[in-house]
């Protein structure tokens, strides 16, 4: 199931949502590595909880497309380019673009609440753990149809959980909430009626064509 064999151009027609975000995401890491333009963008969209109080509201988002190093950046692509496209497909691209962005949004917002006000951090993965936590909304639903997928996952998440308070310098706020925000949007969106519904509206449109 994520094992990907697809080439370039296939990967990029199937899963437009993740490739975008893949690209994103490399080309600002690019760009903050060119002298006095990376400072710039990186001081400008650094999650910091004292300008975060005193307005700086977009600094709840755009952490989600800074990453520190190289292996950084690596790790959450890497991430997302092998669990995002089987969501992407399983959602639907505004439903898959809406748990990853809530999922990192949430989680950059609990650790404005939680964490002190020189806190500061960059990163996505909160969103990254919004996928897995999905993947766990869906693994509730088809426990019976299809144990294979809880075979995989379960275990991602947990060793994901406990990588996270093993390793230092690493937004454990971040990674749970958006881990339990992920899951709840799953909830909501993977209901067997709900799919069913998606499905008859997609042969539906199919049809009209």
């Amino acid at each position: 199931m994520f094992t990907r064999t697809e080439n370039f151009k296939q990967y990029t027609k199937l899963y437009p949502v993740v490739s975008t975000l893949l690209a994103l995401n490399i080309v600002i890491y690019i760009l903050t590595n060119i002298p006095v333009l990376g400072d710039a963008i990186y001081s400008q969209g650094v999650h910091f909880n004292l300008l975060i109080s005193e307005g700086e509201y977009w600094r709840l988002v755009t952490p989600m497309f800074l990453h520190a190093t190289f292996f950084h950046l690596l790790f959450n692509m890497f991430s997302l380019y092998l669990f995002g496209p089987e969501l992407e497909q399983i959602a639907g691209k505004a439903r898959f673009l809406t748990i990853y962005m809530l999922s990192g949004l949430v989680g950059n917002i609990a650790t404005y609440l939680i964490h002190d006000w020189n806190y500061i951090s960059v990163g996505a993965s909160g969103a990254i753990y919004g996928i897995l936590g999905a993947f766990g909304a869906l693994v509730y639903y088809t426990r019976n149809l299809m144990p294979q997928l809880k075979q995989i996952i379960i275990p991602i998440i947990v060793i994901g959980v406990i990588m996270t308070f093993l390793q230092p310098h690493i937004n454990a706020t971040s990674h749970i909430a958006g881990l339990i925000t992920g899951f709840v949007i799953g909830i909501i969106y993977f209901h067997p009626k709900r799919i069913a519904a998606w499905k008859k509206r997609k042969s539906h449109l199919k049809s009209v064509k």
